[in-house]
Parts: C-alpha cells; sequence; structure tokens
C-alpha cells in the first residue's frame, strides 16, 4: 500500500503556481513525472529493476575485469570506465527517482540539486567519451591489428580516460555555476524527477539567455563532436573490413564490434530523442513523455551495458561462468 504524503508536500504539490519570487530557497521539491498523478508510483516497477539491474550487472562486470588477469587489456579497461560510469549514473538518479515516484513531491536541498546537476551532465558526457575511445580502439583492432599492441596500450587508455575526466570537469562545472549566479526564483516546485538544468533554469528570475545557448552549445560540441568520431571510426573499420578476401574473416570483424554497435543505439537513440523533443518539440510532446524519456535515457544504458557485454563478449561470458561454478563446488 503506498505511503501517505507528508501534509506540507501534500500542499505544495497541489499549490499553483505564484507571481511571488524566493530568494534563494533552502530546497526545491522535485514533483516526478507531471500528469500521472499517483499511476506514477506504478513506474517503480519499471525503474526499480532497471536500478538493480545496473548495480549487480555493472559492479559483477567490474569484478569479473579486476579478477582476472587475462583481461586486464586496453579493450576491457574501457569496458570496466565504462562500467563504473554506468555505476555513478544509476547511483546519481535512481535513489531519488524511486523515492518521487513511490512517496510523491519530495524536498532536495538547494546545494544537493546542483550537485546532481553536475554528476548527472559529467557523468553522460564521461559515458559518451568512453563510447567514442571504444570506437577509435576498435577502429584500430580492425584496421591495423599487427600495430595494435603497440599503438593501443595501457598506459594510453589511462591517460585517455584521465584526459576526458579533467575536460568534462572543465566543461560541466559551469552548469551549477551559471545556475548558483542567480539570487531570485519564480517557484520551488521543480516539474521533474531529477535536477535536471533546464528545469532548474525555468524556475529563475532573470536572463537566463547565458545558460540556455551554454546547453545547447555543450550538448551540441560533446555529443555531436562524440557521435561524429564515432561514425568516423566505424567507417574506417568498414571500409577494413570489405577489404578482407572470404565472408568468415568479414563477419568475424564485424562481431568484434557488435557488443559496442548495440552500446550506442542503446545510449545515444534515446538520448537523441529526449534532446530534440526538448529542444524543438515541447509544443507538440507532452512534457511528461519528455521527463520519462529523459529517465529512460539515464537508467536504460547501465542497465543493458553489462547484459550486452556479458552476453556477447566470450572471455567475459566464460570468466563468469568459471566463477558461479567454483561457488557451487562443495567444500
Amino acid at each position: 500500500m503506498r505511503p501517505k504524503l507528508h501534509p506540507y508536500k501534500m500542499a505544495h504539490s497541489r499549490a499553483p503556481q505564484s507571481n511571488s519570487t524566493f530568494q534563494c530557497p533552502a530546497f526545491f521539491i522535485l514533483t516526478g513525472i507531471p500528469g500521472l498523478g499517483d499511476g506514477q508510483a506504478w513506474l517503480t516497477l519499471v525503474f526499480g529493476p532497471m536500478y538493480l539491474l545496473a548495480l549487480l550487472g555493472n559492479a559483477t562486470l567490474l569484478t569479473v575485469i579486476r579478477i582476472d588477469s587475462t583481461l586486464h587489456q586496453p579493450m576491457f579497461l574501457l569496458l570496466a570506465t565504462l562500467a563504473a560510469t554506468d555505476l555513478g549514473l544509476a547511483a546519481s538518479i535512481a535513489p531519488g527517482l524511486l523515492a518521487v515516484l513511490w512517496l510523491g513531491p519530495r524536498p532536495v536541498q538547494y546545494t544537493v540539486c546542483l550537485i546532481q546537476m553536475f554528476f548527472v551532465h559529467a557523468l553522460t558526457a564521461v559515458e559518451s567519451g568512453v563510447l567514442l575511445a571504444m570506437a577509435c580502439d576498435r577502429a584500430v583492432a580492425v584496421g591495423r591489428p599487427l600495430h595494435y599492441p603497440t599503438e593501443v596500450t595501457k598506459a594510453r587508455v589511462g591517460y585517455a580516460v584521465l584526459a576526458l575526466i579533467l575536460k568534462v570537469v572543465a566543461v560541466v562545472v559551469p552548469f551549477p555555476l551559471l545556475v548558483a549566479r542567480f539570487e531570485h526564483f519564480h517557484a520551488k516546485i521543480i516539474h521533474h524527477a531529477y535536477c535536471a538544468h533546464m528545469a532548474v533554469v525555468e524556475l529563475v528570475v532573470g536572463n537566463t539567455r547565458v545558460n540556455n545557448l551554454y546547453g545547447l552549445v555543450l550538448s551540441l560540441a560533446v555529443s555531436g563532436v562524440d557521435i561524429l568520431g564515432i561514425a568516423g571510426s566505424y567507417g574506417l573499420i568498414a571500409h577494413a573490413v570489405l577489404r578482407l578476401p572470404t565472408r568468415e574473416a568479414r563477419a568475424k570483424a564485424f562481431g568484434t564490434c557488435s557488443s559496442h554497435i548495440c552500446i550506442i543505439l542503446a545510449f545515444y537513440v534515446p538520448g537523441l530523442f529526449s534532446f530534440l523533443t526538448h529542444r524543438f518539440g515541447h509544443h507538440t510532446v507532452p512534457k511528461s513523455l519528455h521527463i520519462l524519456l529523459s529517465n529512460i535515457y539515464l537508467l536504460l544504458p547501465p542497465a543493458l551495458n553489462p547484459l550486452i557485454y556479458g552476453v556477447r563478449t566470450k572471455q567475459i561470458r566464460d570468466r563468469f561462468l568459471e566463477m558461479l561454478k567454483f561457488r557451487k563446488k562443495p567444500f
């Protein structure tokens, strides 16, 4: 049976938006997915298993890669970075999302809201960058297999991941800072399930042109460049594969990239749809659908990625089955 809301939360959730302003509120109130009312509690049956799968799947993937020294190779180190990013992304979104869906509108401290804003945008940017790095890794493995061991090393992967993290921190830090510069807000109620940048900006009293422009430019610069890089890498892969002499060799080469292609589709297709509906379809696409898609975009890849790589990558699958057999052995 669904718990009852605290009276002050119910009052806030029913209160209409007024023309009054608030000076830097101590907290905001997240309402979840607007328009669904009590029905949004049923969405916990969707997002709850996704969160559990993301936690268990990525933790298992990291454990398998850590304990098996034969997997300490550049490709699997990138995969471990992806799994760690997915864990962070799921942990930054899902607990608050499930609380809002099940318990109704919930307060979130102003500072915590800005911190969540930073981590959500930073981790999605890191994930996009890791997918680009994995595409480049596959392009070298397929196009220049003899040079792969010398051109793609563990040290170079480590430097690339460090450079990616530093770049992401530098470009995402302005998001909360641009919001923190405002001192007055139209309301305390955020009609969203988490502290999305644009959802908070909508409450600001003042000129938000810089916030809007920076959000658009950053989305195009980060995701756009990564998508072009991934497309270019797979163009090189396709060119190299089509030059192979036999059908079996071409199928084997494409097979080494199939898992990565599935992950790219799971990450970018919902993300692009969410971005386009927010920027250009807000008059035709219901806000509830947009918010639902944005949450799916953030939680679906962390849930699917370990399944895709666990099922389709032979080394990981075999090592995981060995771990299960070892635990079943009688003492």
